[in-house]
């Protein structure tokens, strides 16, 4: 099994990608594999509702989402990290979602539905839990199990050096890949016993109430 995470901040290896790294060292401590998928510093475009997805990928081929959507359909489930800014998760991770979202949702197969997800911010004090409610936001749109921890899943510092001194923070990311990989060996568990994903409705789009 394989958890494909996020690094929503431009910085390869700052205060977000420390966080995803103690959520992954104690995934694999579970036995669960996982792979830091870094949006790093390039342009990420903004969907701009073409609905050019619904024939199968994205119309934008110059950044990494369609290649994002390939990689999601053999993980077994996720973690989006973000910085925080002005109390909201990073325009260049949103923009990223929204597009990665939208063009799944018109998928036969969509990348995304029942793999549990967690989110997971770093900021230097405040927008934590503002940043945090956001991404969220994606995944019970998404019919996914979002995966709690012992806190809510932030940690604190300016610098790798000074989240790497936040304890309770760190204690936070290591709780999310253990309650991740339990979650996962459940759902794998479960499928093994016959239990089928459940099948729900899809078919009313209410635009307008007359």
């Amino acid at each position: 099994m394989k958890v494909l995470m996020v690094n929503g901040s431009s910085n390869l290896k700052g205060c977000t990608f420390t966080a995803l790294t103690e959520v992954g060292m104690a995934l694999e401590k579970q036995g669960i594999d996982y792979e830091i998928f870094q949006l790093g510093p390039k342009p990420i475009r903004d969907c701009i509702g073409c609905g050019k997805c619904h024939e199968g990928k994205c119309i934008f081929n110059d950044d990494d989402v369609n290649r994002f959507v390939e990689m999601a359909q053999e993980a077994d489930g996720f973690i989006f990290g973000s910085p925080v800014y002005y109390a909201h998760p990073s325009g260049r991770l949103l923009s990223f979602l929204d597009r990665a979202f939208y063009c799944s949702t018109t998928s036969p197969k969509n990348p995304f539905n029942f793999k549990p997800a967690a989110a997971v911010v770093s900021a230097r004090r405040g927008g934590t839990t503002a940043s945090f409610d956001v991404i969220n936001k994606y995944f019970t749109i998404a019919m996914m199990p979002i995966v709690a921890s012992s806190y809510w899943n932030m940690v604190h510092g300016n610098s790798p050096e000074e989240v790497k001194q936040d304890a309770e923070g760190l204690q936070t990311m290591r709780n999310i890949g253990v309650n991740m990989a339990w979650m996962l060996k459940n759902i794998e568990a479960g499928k093994n016993s016959g239990v089928s994903l459940p099948e729900v409705e899809r078919t009313h789009r209410t635009n307008f109430i007359r």
